[in-house]
């Protein structure tokens, strides 16, 4: 086996959630042996409908489970259907909490720093929903976002989610070809976007794109504008010549918080659209529903990613990746949201390792290529940054070279937890995972994912162990597409 590079401490094991999770498995199901992780899992596959129901359980899913079973059709894929007497609320999961702790903190590279409490984050939501709603926005509408990774956009999706009307964004640096390409399949009722987006230092200008991309998707009958790299005067000047386009300050101009009428719908209820990359014909559409993203997610941040209540997660990422969709899901922890748009590297390397060292952030994710990036740039934030407060980095986006192990160990902090991951758009969410009471081995991703049956097939079909292989999972899961 690979040489262990980390082993948590007897403390970190138990204060898990792994550990935790196994208790509460164990104390349901007597003489299961919940302590071992290959036991937990071979389980999670062959009770699915048991192991699923207690990942409701101990995530206090938000919502009405319903009389009838868990799991109706299992073996179809796809065709399975989870929780079908189920009712719920995407963003009501997500907007529990209310209180005055740091909900969002946000960075545009070196320019803009904000952050909202949870009661802010929460008002937020509330006067936008409301706004959609009068500009007849329902469930099943479709609503876009060509928004950077920034509060607006977790606040439109979850405005958009409480309705029951259905959330689908694009990065900014896409051209007005990549924008029509996605949403003019979907017809969105409603685009949000911002008035343009910082990268490398420097101004990138959206509204200027608007007029043609509004033009080209008919189903537009709004396009709310909200300021960014200008202030908001500028803004409702800017967007008088786009049609059908309104500041966001306008656009909510007369309401106030109130309480959320939240729409709770059934299980598969659509939440998300995201897109195929692109890169054989027009990129594809993928329909994932509210239930489904949920349990992976809540499974994944508490059990796999051990993020708490109160802790801080950054991932980098756009609003064109999946890991955006993700990384909002860990509000459902009741955990803070560090969100960061722009270059990783303006004004130099050390951008996202000044972020974690400043906001004592305890997760931090990227992809392999950003480590092998630092690498190459002769960093070392061990060195450099304080990052005692640092308890995991993720890695995602392409298989993590054994070399880069090293190079987190060496240069940027010796106790941490590594973990390689693996999923995909078309499950919003991961196959292979981390795991907070196991060591990290070199060059190897820690464990697959509770509930999934992962394998690697060889050209015959075959599960291999030890050899290349085609990465499958055999049973149904609720986070598999919707449509």
């Amino acid at each position: 086996m690979a040489e262990i590079l980390w082993q948590p401490s007897a403390e970190r094991i138990a204060d898990a959630d792994l550990t935790r999770f196994a208790a509460f498995v164990r104390a349901r199901h007597h003489g299961l042996n919940a302590d071992d992780y290959a036991a937990l899992h071979r389980w999670s596959i062959e009770d699915r409908a048991a192991f699923w129901s207690a990942v409701w359980e101990y995530g206090e899913i938000v919502g009405d489970r319903g009389d009838g079973p868990v799991l109706v059709d299992g073996d179809r894929m796809p065709g399975a259907k989870w929780f079908p007497g189920a009712r719920l609320n995407f963003a009501e999961n997500l907007l529990r909490r209310r209180d005055g702790a740091p909900g969002i903190v946000f960075r545009g590279e070196d320019r803009v720093r904000r952050s909202l409490t949870f009661g802010e984050l929460h008002d937020a939501v509330s006067v936008l929903a409301q706004s959609l709603r009068a500009a007849g926005v329902a469930k099943g509408d479709r609503v876009a976002g060509y928004l950077p990774n920034m509060p607006e956009a977790v606040v439109a999706m979850l405005a958009t989610t409480s309705i029951g009307a259905i959330w689908s964004s694009a990065s900014p640096d896409f051209g007005v070809q990549g924008v029509v390409d996605r949403f003019g399949q979907i017809a969105p009722r409603v685009l949000f976007s911002a008035d343009g987006y910082f990268y490398g230092g420097k101004r990138h200008d959206s509204i200027g794109r608007l007029g043609a991309i509004a033009a080209r998707i008919p189903s537009i009958e709004r396009v709310v504008v909200v300021p960014y790299t200008i202030d908001a005067a500028g803004v409702a000047g800017a967007v008088a010549g786009v049609e059908r386009a309104v500041s966001l300050d306008d656009f909510v101009a007369g309401r106030t918080p109130a309480d959320i009428a939240f729409e709770r719908l059934p299980f598969d209820h659509p939440l998300y659209i995201m897109y195929s990359s692109g890169t054989t014909g027009a990129p594809k559409c993928i329909v994932h529903g509210a239930g489904g993203t949920l349990l992976q997610h809540v499974k994944e941040l508490a059990l796999h990613s051990d993020v708490k209540r109160g802790e801080r997660l950054l991932y980098f990422t756009t609003c064109g990746w999946m890991m955006w969709n993700w990384l909002v899901s860990a509000l459902a922890r009741e955990a803070t949201l560090a969100l960061y748009d722009g270059s990783p590297f303006h004004p130099d390397g050390n951008a996202l390792f000044d972020y974690v060292a400043d906001e004592g952030i305890e997760t931090f994710g990227t992809s392999a290529k950003y480590i092998d990036a630092v690498r190459k740039a002769g960093l070392a934030p061990a060195k450099t940054h304080d990052l005692s407060k640092l308890e995991a980095i993720l890695s995602t986006g392409s298989p993590l070279v054994p070399e880069s192990f090293d190079f987190v160990y060496e240069s940027i902090k010796r106790d941490v937890r590594l973990s390689s991951i693996s999923g995909g758009t078309d499950i919003i969410s991961c196959f292979v995972l981390g795991n907070p009471a196991a060591p990290v081995r070199r060059g190897e991703i820690q464990c697959a994912g509770l509930g999934l049956d992962v394998h690697a097939f060889d050209d015959e079909g075959r599960s291999v162990v030890g050899e290349k292989g085609e990465l499958v999972c055999t049973r149904a899961f609720p986070s598999m597409p919707v449509g």
